[in-house]
């Protein structure tokens, strides 16, 4: 389906989400916690880290597919 590119798609995706999910996370925190132990907001550094995770993985998939 995707031929030899699918590792740089699935990389594409996992980056991408990585940035989104942190993103939400930290702009928009649930407004009731679930259970007693849940935090009020994400981690501004763990998200932070994760974000930049992403984008470093995202950049370096969509170089690969342009590449290629």
């Amino acid at each position: 389906m995707f031929g030899d590119d699918l590792l740089v798609w699935l990389v594409l995706a996992l980056g991408a989400a990585m940035v989104v999910g942190n993103a939400i996370a930290l702009v928009r925190p649930p407004a009731q916690p679930r259970a007693d132990d849940d935090l009020d907001r994400a981690p501004m550094a763990r998200s932070l880290l994760f974000i930049v995770i992403g984008v470093v993985a995202a950049v370096w998939a969509l170089a690969s597919l342009v590449g290629s």
